[in-house]
């Protein structure tokens, strides 16, 4: 934000007090710009303030909700990946062998 030297000098501490929590205060006077900065910037994660992502009262040791999720996913894939493939079957032993007799 900038601001001129008469809006600076009518809220200095409002102002000292935003460059202080990180905020880009500029102070213009004849043309020229003048940055405040704080000595030591605060960091940008102290800014960050917590979401809350888990509905209160949920039980997280209750494994249902990972079934269903998993379900709804696989769904979700079928549709637009097709459905898995199935894997391949071991060949018995018999035939196993069978086919190092034969060759």
């Amino acid at each position: 934000m900038e601001v001129t030297i008469t809006h600076f000098r009518q809220n200095l501490f409002d102002l000292v007090g935003q460059a202080l929590d990180g905020k880009d205060v500029r102070v213009s006077h004849k043309g020229r710009s003048v940055r405040l900065v704080p000595d030591q910037a605060p960091s940008k994660l102290d800014r960050i303030t917590p979401m809350q992502i888990i509905v209160p009262g949920a039980d997280l040791e209750d494994d249902s909700w990972k079934r269903e999720m998993m379900t709804e996913w696989e769904r979700k894939w079928e549709r637009r990946l097709g459905p898995a493939p199935k894997p391949a079957r071991a060949a018995s032993d018999k035939s196993r062998s069978k086919a190092r007799r034969t060759a």
